[in-house]
Formats: C-alpha cells, sequence, structure tokens
C-alpha cells in the first residue's frame, strides 16, 4: 500500500476563530497545507483597506507557520504574491484555488474550508482508501452544516438538491499537468481533459454507509454569519440581495424557522444533534468557554423552544414530505418539456418530407 502525498487546499478571509484549530487538525496528514489570505471583489466591507482579515486571521497564520510548524508544511500566499500590487484576488474564489493548486505538490488535492473539520479517524480511513485504491480520482462528502452551537444543524430543500445532493467535492487525484478548472463547483481535469468525477468517483452515498461526514461549522457565530452574509449580499454569483437581512431576522432572530439556511430561497428547517465532534472543534468551544479565546456565541434559548414545539415538528415532517413532492413534479414538468421538444422536432421533419414530395 502507498502512502499518499496530500496538499490541503484553504482559502481564508476573517478566518478566526476556526484558523489554528483547523491547520492543527489537518497537520498529521498533510504532506502541505496551502492557505490562500485575502478579499475577493465582493468581500470588501469585510476586509481591511488592503484587502487582507480584517480579525488578523493572517498573523494569526504567521504565528502558526514560527510556533506551530516544525515540518514547514504551511504556505501563506496572498494577492501581493501573485503580482496584484492592492492585496485584493480578481474573480470570486476561482483565481484563489488555482492558487493553491498550481502550488500543490502532492499526489492528491483536498480543498478544506476554514470552517469545515473531519473526524481524525475518518480522514485516516479515507488516507488507506487512496493507499489502497490509487485509482480513486475524487471524493465528495456528505455534510452536516452546524446552526447557532454544537446541539443543532440545519436540513433543507436545497441541502437535498443539485451538486449538494451529489456531496461536496473536496478531495482530487493530483499531479503534473491536472488542472483546476472551477470553483464552483470544484472541478479537477486529468491531463487528458477529463472529470476526475467522470472516473474513479466515490460519492458521498458511498461514505454515507461508512458514517463519514464532512463537519460544516459555517453558520455558529453572529460575527461569521453576518460577515458571510455581507459577502453574499455583493457576490454576484450569490444572487443574495436580501443576504443581511436573512442574518438579522432569521439567524438573530429566529422569525422564520422554516428558511433557516442562509440559501434561503428554499424552505428548510433545524435539528437536534446529539452526536459526537472533531476534537479540535471541542478544543475551540472549550478555549471560548474558559476565556482564552473572545468570541461571541448565539444563544440557544430560542432554538431549545422552538425544536421542543410539536408543531415544529409536524411542519418539519411535512417539508420533508413534500420535498419529494416538488421535485417529482419538477420532474414530471422536465419529461413533458422533453417530450414536446422531441414531438417538435418530429414535426418539423414530418413537415419537410412533405414538402420535398
Amino acid at each position: 500500500m502507498s502512502h499518499p502525498q496530500i496538499t490541503f487546499g484553504i482559502i481564508v478571509l476573517n478566518g478566526q476563530p476556526f484558523v489554528r484549530y483547523n491547520l492543527r487538525a489537518l497537520y498529521p496528514f498533510a504532506h502541505q497545507i496551502i492557505v490562500v489570505e485575502g478579499a475577493a471583489p465582493a468581500a470588501t466591507g469585510i476586509s481591511d483597506a488592503n484587502g487582507h482579515s480584517s480579525d488578523g486571521t493572517l498573523d494569526i497564520l504567521r504565528n502558526f507557520q514560527a510556533e506551530e510548524d516544525p515540518e514547514n508544511k504551511l504556505i501563506i500566499v496572498t494577492a501581493e504574491d501573485e503580482g496584484y500590487p492592492n492585496g485584493f484576488w480578481p474573480g470570486e474564489k476561482h483565481e484563489q484555488s488555482q492558487a493553491y493548486a498550481k502550488r500543490a505538490t502532492g499526489n492528491y488535492l483536498w480543498q478544506v474550508d476554514i470552517d469545515e473539520f473531519y473526524m481524525p479517524e475518518d480522514m485516516q480511513t479515507i488516507v488507506g482508501m487512496l493507499g489502497e485504491s490509487q485509482e480513486i480520482t475524487a471524493v465528495s462528502f456528505p455534510q452536516l452544516t452546524f446552526w447557532g452551537g454544537l446541539k443543532t444543524i440545519v436540513d433543507g430543500w436545497y441541502l437535498r438538491r443539485g451538486w449538494c445532493a451529489q456531496g461536496i467535492h473536496r478531495l482530487f487525484k493530483w499531479g503534473p499537468d491536472y488542472n483546476y478548472v472551477t470553483h464552483r463547483p470544484p472541478t479537477v481535469h486529468d491531463p487528458k481533459g477529463r472529470d476526475l468525477r467522470n472516473l474513479r468517483w466515490v460519492n458521498s452515498h458511498q461514505l454515507v454507509r461508512k458514517d463519514i461526514y464532512l463537519y460544516h461549522y459555517s453558520l455558529l457565530f453572529p460575527k461569521q454569519v453576518m460577515e458571510k452574509c455581507t459577502y453574499y449580499r455583493k457576490a454576484e454569483w450569490a444572487k443574495r440581495e436580501q443576504a443581511i437581512r436573512w442574518a438579522k431576522e432569521t439567524f438573530l432572530s429566529l422569525r422564520h424557522p422554516f428558511r433557516v439556511h442562509n440559501v434561503y430561497e428554499y424552505p428548510s428547517w433545524l435539528e437536534r444533534y446529539s452526536g459526537t465532534h472533531p476534537p479540535q472543534i471541542l478544543n475551540m468551544y472549550e478555549d471560548i468557554q474558559q476565556g482564552r479565546l473572545l468570541v461571541e456565541l448565539r444563544q440557544s434559548d430560542d432554538v431549545e423552544n422552538l425544536l421542543a414545539s410539536p408543531w415544529y415538528a409536524i411542519g418539519t415532517t411535512s417539508l420533508k414530505g413534500l420535498d419529494y413532492v416538488d421535485r417529482l413534479w419538477r420532474f414530471i414538468i422536465k419529461c413533458v418539456k422533453i417530450t414536446f421538444r422531441i414531438l417538435r422536432k418530429i414535426w418539423r421533419l414530418m413537415k419537410q418530407k412533405t414538402r420535398s414530395r
């Protein structure tokens, strides 16, 4: 069995309080950790004037490099390193992903958000899979998305459909002449131009059977959520003009309990979570509770009251059922449209043959 060399690629702006804990979690499994720091154009409202994090993330990265990186695994990349003198990155994350991809020297590239974590034993399982089967070209993970604290997750129509239903595309085979093609969704081509998910792809359904998940702490803290929504409101790809309103009315105040995911166009709901968490997340929370890390937490009384409510349980069950009905209806409409297109083409061909006689 070969030992895979994994390059972890991270894009970060205002990554506190996750930065140190994320790097510590990845370090034992890493050949490299390449962190690309700085603001995309739509993130000017949450960066400093030079395009960097306003919460000290860049200094924390450099401190980690000096104090906790004995094997020199960490590489920090800023826009200045790529020739952008004002510190801001062009585009919306694509250029940043390519910046870590072109520096990757591992034979696998694992993309990680600063607020996503994995169980160490699950990472070890993945590493073992890659070592045993070098034919694996891509891995996509099922995710648990935490909301407002460690005891609540969010689910909904958006998270059950489209590319989310396929899993979160994260890990790709890598080597000379491989090409990181797009950031949304993450897509890598081999030297022959083939999408790695069309080759030997380990999808999220396979990992669910192994009880392996991506633990995404993307909707945890008020500051974190407000900054994300400030970015989403301006990002052209997101098209979420009401993102800040959603953050204030739903994340902070829970006025719309069936629109709790930040892609608020779709119905969503909260569920209680009683499982375990990755060790570094527990370490982070202990540091917050002991006052070693100053982070504002979201109060959970309203969430607990909501989850204890019978009417909310009924509403959640109804939305889960309606999700299947809605998807079936959309499928029927799609089939009808395709059928009409085919019939229209047949009709045109018949008319052409009639005229040619």
